[in-house]
């Protein structure tokens, strides 16, 4: 399974990123960690939402959706939760 994940920083609330792994686990170590200088400075981060993908395509698409101008209204309305 491939994972699209949507995560928002602890101690920054607001803070939020969007990314695909197939280990979801291990990459929110990494984040936590401080092993990605996107999300580094913001640490900790909790996940707060993820859609299991059966191919790595489809979850690089929809990641790259969510990315994009719609995408981000998308989510916004339909996958953070309040």
């Amino acid at each position: 399974m491939h994972y699209v994940y949507l995560i928002e920083s602890l101690s920054c609330p607001g803070q939020r990123y969007t990314g695909v792994t197939g280990d979801l686990r291990a990459r929110l170590n990494e984040h936590n960690a401080g092993k990605s200088p996107h999300t580094s400075k913001f640490r900790p981060w909790s996940v707060r939402t993820y859609l299991a993908v059966s191919q790595a395509e489809q979850a690089k698409a929809f990641e790259a959706y969510l990315k994009s101008g719609s995408g981000h209204a998308f989510a916004n309305k339909r996958l953070w939760p309040d």
